[in-house]
């Protein structure tokens, strides 16, 4: 596979970096980012927030899943960065194992301790669904959906501890590996 027809698609938590390493990854591999919070927003004409309060997580969560499946369709290669939520639909989980199996997509999940992530979300007002307790949210999101991460993940990434450039140089190594090689792992 080259990097022109490279699909990486970051998971995790909010808060894990997904965006901000998407965009270094796209511009290393010299492929597109595409952010799947900023295109449901940009669908919508409203920010997640609104979205949220006045149509309700389910209408969220539905374009959240065409948007994937029309990321995971583009024809060149692309840097994905998932909502964070994006795993807990059955189908998305689905459109992610069948982009891995049948074109070769690569998935990595960002992971954090629920308390670093805790204190990278305090000061963003986008997240409705930290609203409350944002710690206790935050620990019972991670318990949830470990899981699905672990089901649709090739490579996995703790980034409680590491700068946004070491995970960035951390991911590099390991997908240029996956693709040389047709493997992956975890760190």
């Amino acid at each position: 596979m080259t990097h022109e027809r490279l699909t990486i698609v970051l998971v995790g938590l909010m808060g894990t970096g997904k965006s901000t390493v998407a965009r270094t990854l796209a511009t290393h591999y010299g492929i597109e980012c595409l952010d799947t919070d900023k295109l449901v927003e940009a669908r919508a004409g409203k920010p997640v927030r609104q979205m949220f309060a006045e149509d309700g997580e389910d209408a969220f969560r539905d374009l959240e899943s065409d948007v994937l499946s029309s990321c995971l369709r583009s024809p060149q290669g692309a840097v994905i960065a998932g909502a964070g939520g994006v795993v807990l639909r059955a189908e998305n989980r689905e459109m992610l194992n069948a982009a891995r199996r049948d074109s070769g997509a690569i998935v990595v999940w960002l992971h954090a301790q629920p308390e670093v992530l805790s204190v990278r979300t305090a000061k963003g007002s986008h997240r409705p669904l930290l609203d409350d307790d944002r710690e206790g949210t935050l620990v019972r999101m991670s318990q949830e959906r470990m899981p699905l991460y672990s089901e649709v993940a090739d490579i996995v990434v703790d980034v409680s501890d590491r700068s946004q450039e070491s995970v960035c140089a951390l991911l590099i190594d390991a997908i240029d590996e996956a693709v040389k090689y047709g493997e992956t792992s975890n760190e």
